[in-house]
C-alpha cells in the first residue's frame, strides 16, 4: 500500500508554494470544469475531473502510462491486491497499462474533486531523459506500474501555465508542447525520474512487460499461452510471470482476465448486447463461467450490474472515465 507522506510547510509567516500552486491550479480546473464530469480539453493528452460527491462504487479502467495530480479532494486506485491513495499533497505516475479500480475518497459540494491527468508518450520521454540523463540512466530495480511520490511544486506550477493557456488557441498551438516538454523534464528530475525514464526505454524488464500487455490487449479475446508470449519478449517462461506480476500486480491470466471482464462490461453498457454474446466476444466459451468472474470482479451481476451503471449515468447526466 502505498503511503502518505507529509508536504513540507514554510515557516510562519512565510507563504506556502505548494498552497499557492494548488489553489491557481484548482481555480483553472473548476474554469474548464465548470459542472461534475471528465473534460478532454484542446491540449493534447490532458483530461480534467470534477465530482461533487465521494464514489460508492469502484470506476474501473485500463489506464495508459499517465502522470495525475488532484488540486481537490483525495482519490483510492486499486491494482490487483495493492492500494495506491493520493490527494493534494502527492502525485501518482502510471508507467504501463494496466486495469484499475478507482474510487473518489474526498469531495463535496463546496469543495468539489478536482483532478488531473496528462498522458504519457514513451518516445518523448526517450528524447527527453537523454538530456536529462546525459550519462545514462542510474540503474535502480524497475519497480510498480504505479507510483506515488510528494507533488513537486515545479510540476504543479507548469501544469497551471498549461492549463492557462488552453483558453488561448493560437498560443497554446505554439507553447503547450514547450510547456508540456517542461512538465516531463521536471517529472524526470523529480524523485519519479527513473521510474518515468523507464517508460521511455527499449530495453529492460518493463519494456518487456510493456510488450507483452500491449499484445494481449489486442489479444484479449484469445486462448493465452504464456510460453509463446514469454518468448516474445525473450524471458523464459518463470521469469516473465515474475517480472510481469511485479510490474502489474496481476498474473499475466488475471490481467487477460481482468481486460475480458471490461470489455464484456463496455460492450453491454453501449452496444446493448446481452451477458451471453459479451462474454462470447470476448472469448468466454460458458456462459456460467462468463457470470460468475464477472460478479467476482464487479461484485453483481451482469445484467444487475448494467442497469445500476445506466441508472447512475442517466443521473449524473455523464459518463465515467479515469482522471
Amino acid at each position: 500500500m502505498a503511503q502518505m507522506m507529509a508536504v513540507p510547510f514554510p515557516s510562519a509567516g512565510e507563504p506556502n508554494p505548494h498552497q499557492t500552486d494548488l489553489g491557481r491550479l484548482a481555480e483553472l480546473l473548476k474554469a474548464h470544469a465548470p459542472y461534475d464530469g471528465v473534460f478532454e480539453l484542446r491540449l493534447p493528452g490532458v483530461f480534467i475531473s470534477r465530482a461533487s460527491g465521494v464514489n460508492k462504487a469502484f470506476h474501473h479502467a485500463v489506464q495508459s502510462p499517465a502522470l495525475c495530480l488532484i488540486a481537490q479532494g483525495a482519490k483510492r486506485v486499486v491494482l490487483g491486491q495493492d492500494v495506491f491513495e493520493y490527494d493534494a499533497s502527492r502525485m501518482l505516475v502510471y508507467s504501463v497499462d494496466v486495469p484499475v479500480a478507482a474510487q473518489i475518497t474526498e469531495a463535496s459540494l463546496d469543495r468539489p474533486y478536482l483532478g488531473l491527468r496528462l498522458d504519457l508518450d514513451p518516445s518523448r520521454i526517450a528524447e527527453l531523459t537523454s538530456k536529462v540523463y546525459p550519462l545514462g540512466l542510474p540503474r535502480r530495480e524497475e519497480g510498480h506500474a504505479i507510483c506515488v511520490d510528494q507533488a513537486d511544486n515545479h510540476v504543479l506550477n507548469a501544469v497551471a501555465r498549461l492549463l492557462g493557456l488552453a483558453s488561448q488557441p493560437g498560443e497554446a498551438d505554439l507553447l503547450a508542447p514547450l510547456v508540456i516538454d517542461e512538465i516531463l523534464i521536471r517529472l524526470l528530475r523529480s524523485p519519479l525520474g527513473r521510474r518515468v525514464a523507464l517508460i521511455g526505454q527499449e530495453e529492460g524488464r518493463l519494456h518487456g512487460v510493456s510488450k507483452a500487455v500491449a499484445w494481449v490487449r489486442t489479444n484479449f479475446d484469445k486462448p493465452l499461452d504464456v510460453e509463446r508470449l514469454a518468448a516474445l519478449v525473450h524471458m523464459s517462461a518463470s521469469s516473465f510471470h515474475k517480472h510481469f506480476k511485479a510490474v502489474t500486480s496481476l498474473s499475466p491470466l488475471q490481467y487477460q482476465k481482468a481486460l475480458r471482464l471490461q470489455e464484456a462490461r463496455r460492450l453491454m453498457l453501449h452496444t446493448q448486447l446481452d451477458a451471453g454474446l459479451a462474454g462470447q466476444r470476448v472469448g468466454y466459451q460458458s456462459a456460467s463461467q462468463f457470470s460468475r468472474e464477472y460478479g467476482r470482479y464487479f461484485g453483481n451481476t451482469p445484467t444487475k450490474d448494467v442497469a445500476q451503471l445506466r441508472e447512475q449515468t442517466a443521473l449524473s447526466g455523464t459518463g465515467s472515465s479515469e482522471a
